[in-house]
């Protein structure tokens, strides 16, 4: 079996299609989904879709690339982890592609996630961008204390100090695309105990399915590939990935596929 670690199922493309999703989930055997909060206003559609699916996970947080979006304050964040299908904070993190100039609010925002992230004892989901260095500097000076870096852009550096951080690194359908070659790399240094897979849906989709709508359905096709990669069985790589997830996000209840 697998989890997608990382998808927006609240999003149109994905929110308005429940039922096939889920139809085609259970036939890629895709047994769970973690859906990612990204703004204040949106929390709610995240909860209520946990409330709603027993499979279907959340977790809050607001997202960096917008400065003027609402914010929760730690106290907030810690009161809605407290939520039984709450299981994570974020996505939060540092977005230097798509914002510029002073970014002091990105950082503020930030800091606010992992002092909710440590004060919950949730893990922390890391959206990075172009911000390698200080992403790291914030992590080490909050003492950070889990979480994951999803939707892995980076190089095997990065890989290495976000590991010994004690984070877990997520794998999306990028690392299927053919200027990969540097997330491949990093794929194949991480350790097998620390590796998950995500899709980021419904962004992102993996090759073969690439330029359509992404879905939970499609991790398959990226287990499948990072399993080639690194020279391991497909059945290896569902099984690492899944036991990573629950050891990572304790509070979902394991399903023994």
């Amino acid at each position: 079996m697998l989890i997608d670690s990382h998808c927006h199922l609240n999003f149109s493309d994905l929110a308005n299609r429940l039922p096939e999703i889920f139809t085609n989930m259970a036939d890629n055997d895709v047994r769970q989904a973690l859906a990612i909060s990204v703004s204040r206003e949106t929390f709610a559609e995240v909860l209520s879709l946990a409330e709603q699916y027993e499979h279907i996970f959340a977790t809050v947080g607001v997202h960096p690339d917008q400065q003027d979006a609402a914010e929760f304050t730690q106290a907030e964040l810690a009161e809605a982890a407290q939520h039984p299908k709450v299981v994570g904070i974020g996505e939060a993190g540092l977005d230097y592609h798509w914002c510029s100039g002073d970014l002091s609010w990105q950082h503020k925002r930030f800091i606010t996630h992992i002092q909710a992230a440590n004060q919950s004892g949730l893990p922390l989901i890391v959206h990075t961008r172009d911000a390698g260095a200080d992403t790291l500097r914030l992590l080490r000076e909050q003492q950070a204390q889990s979480g994951v870096i999803h939707c892995f852009t980076e190089d095997t550096a990065f890989a290495e100090a976000a590991l010994d951080l004690g984070f877990y690194i997520s794998f999306s359908g990028i690392i299927t695309f053919k200027n990969a070659s540097e997330i491949q790399a990093a794929c194949r240094y991480v350790p097998l105990d620390r590796l998950l897979v995500e899709t980021d849906s419904p962004y992102l989709a993996p090759a073969p399915k690439r330029g359509k709508i992404n879905e939970p359905a499609y991790v398959r096709h990226t287990a499948e590939f990072i399993a080639a990669l690194r020279g391991e069985s497909f059945d290896t790589i569902a099984q690492a990935s899944t036991d990573n997830f629950y050891r990572l996000f304790s509070k979902v209840p394991r399903i023994d596929g």
